[in-house]
């Protein structure tokens, strides 16, 4: 392997027709890097960043696993998935997959991109995560059906979908997650500029969270109904593991893991409507604390047997919590939820809901018995309504020199 000091330039030309990616950098990112991997207070990953410090942080973008998954989630993300174009094959998908690696691994380290038309939006990565995902388009072009996961399919229809083409499917999916929005922005335009000869731009979701630093890093977020969201994903460690992860199998299923993307639209207006003890009793947990209606904090385990005076269950069985809960580890998923507020209507109603990102191991086994439970009886149904809804697989990450998707396709 060539060393720093030898070195040479790759051109963007030596990208598309599959050259190695280019190696060096700034002594400014240098630093910035050297800071990262020391621990400095601040720069850690999953602890609050100082304000003045949030925009040098980084996410390591190389390693056997993508990053963005089991990241701690960051406040900005666009969703961006692409529609191959006609003769997109093997070898033009390895030219593009090359070209996007060496982008993303440019900016998560806070370095433009090659030929960056803007590059000083590129200097400061805000913890960027880029993760790649594969629909099963990609795997028909190129020509490998048979190494796609089984359970990477569109979901079978529930009653409770309204799906719109213009939120649904994809061959290729780009998760941008930063701490800043410009830098997912800048991000995204990279990246789309560069798949051009190779795909169209299928549909983009944009979505938020809390701010970065504006409460203490590993809170559960809150949607916009004021719900707290992803109290009961796997914890990390073991749970997260054995729920998120592929551990054995061919390379290019090993260290993978499935996304499910659903867009679902939120009726803010007939939920203000409501009065708190109903909405508690359809969420199942209390709306303050996220604790179950049973317990008095959060991670409080629910008693689903427990009866109030009346004679009834005090969690009822329609509540979100009720269809939702799974208690076998390796059967949870975890849940990346964002929020998304578009513009009001003129009448000024709101046009707002949730991007719900859910990784498992397998889609089959963990995300569609819940989703069957939720369509069947969640009394949430009748404020919220799915709208979109597309999966993926997450390939394996990749090793310095080498990029995503490599192990399927090289």
């Amino acid at each position: 392997m060539t060393g720093p000091s030898t070195a040479r330039p790759v051109s963007r030309r030596g990208l598309l027709t599959g050259g190695a990616l280019a190696a060096g950098g700034s002594l400014a990112v240098a630093a910035v890097l050297a800071a990262a991997r020391s621990g400095e207070p601040g720069v850690r990953t999953g602890e609050p960043v100082a304000a003045a410090r949030i925009g040098e942080a980084i996410e390591p973008f190389h390693g056997p696993r993508q990053a963005g998954v089991a990241t701690e989630p960051q406040a900005y993300a666009a969703f961006v998935a692409l529609t191959l174009r006609p003769g997109t094959d093997r070898a033009a998908l390895g030219r593009m997959l090359r070209l996007l690696t060496d982008d993303a691994a440019r900016l998560t380290r806070g370095r433009p991109a090659l030929a960056d038309t803007e590059p000083e939006l590129g200097l400061l990565p805000a913890r960027l995560t880029v993760t790649f995902g594969f629909g099963p388009g990609l795997y028909a072009a190129a020509g490998l059906d048979e190494r796609r996961p089984a359970s990477v399919a569109a979901l079978p229809s529930f009653r409770v979908d309204r799906l719109q083409p213009r939120w649904s499917g994809g061959d290729l999916l780009l998760q941008i997650c930063a701490d800043d929005p410009l830098t997912v922005a800048h991000a995204q335009r990279v990246l789309v500029k560069d798949s051009r000869p190779f795909a169209t731009v299928r549909w983009v979701q944009q979505g938020f969270r809390r701010g970065a630093g504006v409460e203490p890093g590993g809170r559960t977020q809150r949607n916009l109904f004021g719900q707290l969201d992803g109290t009961a994903n796997p914890r990390p460690g073991g749970p997260l593991e054995t729920a998120v992860w592929v551990p054995d199998g061919p390379a290019w299923l090993r260290e993978s893991t499935t996304l499910v993307v659903r867009r679902i639209s939120m009726n803010l207006e007939t939920w203000d409507l409501l009065g708190r003890t109903d909405r508690e009793l359809a969420v199942g947990r209390r709306l303050d604390t996220g604790a179950p209606l049973t317990g008095a904090a959060e991670h409080d385990v629910p008693d689903f047997a427990a009866t109030g005076p009346d004679g009834l269950t005090v969690i009822p069985d329609f509540s979100h919590l009720t269809r939702a809960h799974v208690g076998d580890d390796r059967l949870k998923i975890l849940r990346r939820p964002y929020n998304y507020d578009g513009v009001p209507t003129a009448e000024g109603h709101a046009d707002s809901g949730l991007i719900f990102a859910s990784y498992q191991a397998d889609v089959a086994r963990q995300f569609l018995p819940i989703q069957r439970r939720l369509a069947e009886r969640d009394l949430l149904n009748e404020w919220t309504t799915p709208i979109g809804s597309a999966v993926f697989a997450v390939p394996p990450g990749c090793p310095e020199g080498g990029w995503i998707g490599q192990q399927l396709l090289g």
